[in-house]
């Protein structure tokens, strides 16, 4: 079976009027609930629950392609990046780490601006930074296919072969004058958001333009559409969904190019969007109980038991992997085992850990339904 680019017609992609028209009117009301509680925050609030959403995104899209960051180092590089001051900065040396938080910071702060050649190398070159094997900020180039596989050497799976290099400039330039045509106020809108926001993910995906970080890139450019779609940077992290069921989004991925009939992709994709969004609204509410949490316990608390809740934080609504114990408070604070253990009875008595467990197998997780 032949790819959809090399199909008759391509890029025109094809697909049922109103698909997705319902998805839309969910999708613009769940758009405008989050912002409305997003604005209800306080402002000094605000930055980090930016950061948060921005997090999330940046964790999960470099997790789809295999690279497992410090979100700890992650957070601290989009913090710089958006210029919230730290009192304690921490010092990345992973330039993963930098060039995934620089490129969502980027594709935030853009997103009214059209899109162009110098843009999408400049976002290739922040993920590519430090990578001595590929070449960051051009087309690829080269005689070799350029092939999704999957499996070990010699029973390979080719899920799809992109265009040839040699195509890539001419495919790319007729991209870019689509996704600023289809932009709002282009020449050729469409006005339906996760359309033109599947549409785009879609024939990004499709042309594979680069030697590495189209997955990334592709995703960034889905989320590009969606703020210029409402006319405002939303918050909204669709790699979290993606991610979440990674072989679904292959499977759908790869069935959509193989056609250029993509009815199934919308309806995926929108049903992505609509997760996305739920997640979103989940980690907003996240946000308010941490903030309301420490508004009400940050009296009673001393110096280490502030800094073991920020820690335990730091890893969002997923909690603190295996929980906390006496021994990790020790290490985080420097504390002695009498004084580790006294503080988290504390913790426990106020009602903020909740304990799983018991003997030497105790531990605690934060609990964040606050009744004082």
């Amino acid at each position: 079976m032949s790819y959809n680019w090399q199909q008759k017609g391509w890029p025109e992609f094809q697909f049922t009027p109103g698909l997705i028209e319902e998805v839309q009117i969910k999708f613009l009301l769940k758009s405008g609930k989050s912002n409305g509680q997003y604005l209800g925050i306080p402002s000094e609030k605000k930055d980090q629950l930016l950061v948060d959403i921005m997090l999330s995104e940046a964790m999960k899209t470099s997790e789809i392609e295999g690279e497992f960051l410090s979100r700890v180092d992650v957070m601290s590089s989009l913090k710089k990046n958006l210029g919230i001051h730290e009192e304690q900065a921490r010092l990345v040396k992973d330039h993963r780490a930098k060039g995934i938080a620089r490129l969502m910071v980027a594709v935030r702060q853009s997103w009214q601006d059209p899109l162009n050649e110098s843009m999408l190398f400049s976002w290739h070159k922040m993920l590519m930074e430090g990578d001595r094997y590929v070449q960051a900020g051009q087309w690829r180039s080269g005689r070799e296919p350029m092939q999704v596989v999957s499996g070990t050497i010699g029973k390979e799976t080719v899920h799809f072969e992109a265009p040839p290099s040699h195509q890539i400039p001419k495919e790319m330039e007729l991209f870019i004058a689509w996704f600023n045509a289809t932009a709002p106020g282009g020449a050729n809108p469409i006005l339906n958001p996760i359309l033109r926001s599947g549409l785009t993910h879609l024939y990004f995906e499709s042309i594979h333009p680069f030697e590495d970080g189209n997955g990334r890139i592709g995703r960034a450019l889905a989320e590009k559409a969606l703020h210029q779609g409402v006319d405002q940077p939303i918050l909204i992290s669709l790699s979290q969904v993606l991610e979440a069921d990674r072989n679904l989004y292959y499977k759908q991925l790869k069935q959509a190019q193989r056609t250029l009939q993509i009815d199934g992709w919308l309806l995926y994709f929108a049903e992505v969007v609509l997760k996305a969004q739920e997640k979103v609204e989940q980690l907003i509410e996240y946000s308010l109980l941490k903030t309301q949490l420490f508004d009400t316990y940050r009296k009673e608390l001393n110096e280490r038991q502030l800094k073991v809740l920020n820690r335990m934080f730091e890893e969002g609504p997923e909690g603190f992997q295996g929980g906390m114990n006496a021994k990790k408070y020790m290490s985080l604070t420097g504390a002695s085992k009498a004084t580790a253990t006294r503080d988290l009875q504390q913790l426990r008595n106020l009602g903020i850990f909740i304990a799983e467990g018991g003997g030497r197998s105790l531990r605690y997780q934060v609990n964040l339904i606050i009744d004082k």
